[in-house]
């Protein structure tokens, strides 16, 4: 259904002619052709519908004009007021009258008021020619010529812009009426002149529809250190913080996405009065903690990959999303080493699991109770692994590391058992 909107883009109701200030049934006033009166159905035969206009005589509306008139509205019953275009002056008999007359002339009376207004009508567009494109409104056929179409510009090939102008077709388009004239039928529309008001109107549209959990799609439209702005459409815009890119830690946003990515986002927060979206993409994915208590147990050896370190010790990636923490004081040697001694992020070390703690998101890591023999077994498929992606012609039989020392286990503590993997 088509819309009007003035340009602060709030929705106005339909223009609707002021019947009443229409000469109704005073003494001695004579109807006139063409006139407009408002009515009420009197009888509806399979002939037509008598209709009291207040006149001397009533109006009578046949059937073939009920018929359209049932397209649009439905049925038409005793009692309805409806108003009617009178085809003939009043005399003797019936005045002959049509409802869908009159409903055409009062889609011609609002385009002349939208003319005068300058409000914005929402219309679809129904097809296209050579010329320009076609827009039902409402009961008559607006215009748009091609001079007044976005993204038309002139110059354009001829094949170009007939299709342009054919995939335009079916879309919903914001247009000021420009030319009205009810004699010559003719109704002309103007994209370009309702752009800006019209994007203004969609933007409002937008923000309105916004919800906090809502989902929504959109794409990138710029990437900085601290996060990604996703356009939502129409200019609207929201920002991902890094923190919201991935379960995963992200360092660097740019490594997650570029610009014009499509990618499907979670509304965190809303500040509709100052345009603020909060957005986040992890939101979308599943949170890799919600497994943890099915994957991962007590004395579980695990490999992970070294993310920071600190004094406190190392936070170890045991798969994208899920950190463990490798406490200092389980460090092989400690307390006489720090983390930073014997650590480094990035390297992949073998760990045991002493605490899984899924609610609170926590899993605590141990080095030095991975007993001799586990660390022995895991260096020595390690080793295996990297020979098979890269294997080397006449490789020795002794595992290496690439930075060509031999892996050795170390010495057992006395005691219990423990091995500290060397940097792979």
């Amino acid at each position: 259904m088509a819309l009007e909107f003035n340009e602060s883009s709030s929705t106005q109701p339909e223009t609707v002619v002021d019947m009443e200030s229409l000469l109704q049934g005073q003494e001695g006033y004579v109807a006139r052709a063409g006139e407009i009166r408002r009515g009420r159905i009197i009888q509806v035969t399979e002939d037509g519908a008598l209709v009291d206009v207040g006149l001397k005589r009533e109006g009578f509306v046949p059937a073939s004009d009920l018929r359209q008139v049932r397209k649009e509205m439905g049925e038409i019953h005793e009692g309805d007021e409806v108003f009617v275009k009178l085809l003939e002056s009043e005399s003797e008999g019936y005045i002959k009258a049509s409802i869908y007359q009159a409903r055409l002339e009062e889609d011609w009376m609002r385009a002349e008021e939208m003319l005068k207004s300058g409000a914005i009508y929402e219309g679809r567009i129904s097809a296209y020619n050579r010329g320009g494109l076609t827009v039902p409104f409402g009961r008559i056929r607006g215009f748009i010529p091609v001079s007044q179409v976005v993204g038309v510009p002139r110059g354009m090939k001829e094949a170009e812009r007939r299709q342009r102008l054919a995939a335009m077709v079916g879309q919903t388009v914001g247009l000021r009426v420009v030319d009205v004239n009810r004699e010559e039928r003719r109704l002309i529309l103007s994209q370009r002149r309702a752009h800006r008001a019209w994007q203004r109107i969609l933007r409002k549209r937008l923000l309105d529809s916004l919800e906090v959990g809502q989902r929504r799609r959109g794409k990138v439209s710029s990437i900085t250190d601290f996060g990604v702005f996703v356009d939502l459409g129409h200019g609207v815009e929201g920002m991902v913080h890094v923190s919201e890119l991935s379960w995963q830690r992200v360092d660097n946003p740019r490594q997650v996405v570029r610009v014009g990515d499509e990618v499907e986002v979670v509304v965190l927060e809303l500040n509709r009065s100052k345009e603020r979206i909060g957005l986040s993409i992890k939101q979308t994915q599943e949170d890799p903690w919600n497994r943890v208590g099915e994957k991962y147990r007590e004395n579980q050896l695990v490999e992970g990959q070294v993310t920071r370190v600190a004094d406190i010790g190392a936070f170890v990636e045991l798969e994208p999303g899920v950190e463990g923490l490798l406490h200092a004081s389980e460090l092989i040697g400690a307390p006489d080493v720090t983390p930073q001694q014997v650590l480094k992020p990035g390297e992949t070390i073998l760990l045991k699991i002493l605490e899984v703690n899924p609610s609170r998101r926590r899993i605590r890591l141990s080095a030095r109770r991975v007993r001799k023999d586990e660390w022995e077994r895991w260096a020595a498929e390690k080793a295996a692994r990297q020979r098979a992606a890269e294997p080397a012609p006449g490789a020795e039989a002794t595992a290496e590391t690439p930075e060509g020392e031999e892996i050795t286990a170390p010495e057992e503590a006395e005691s219990e058992p423990a091995a500290v993997p060397e940097p792979a």
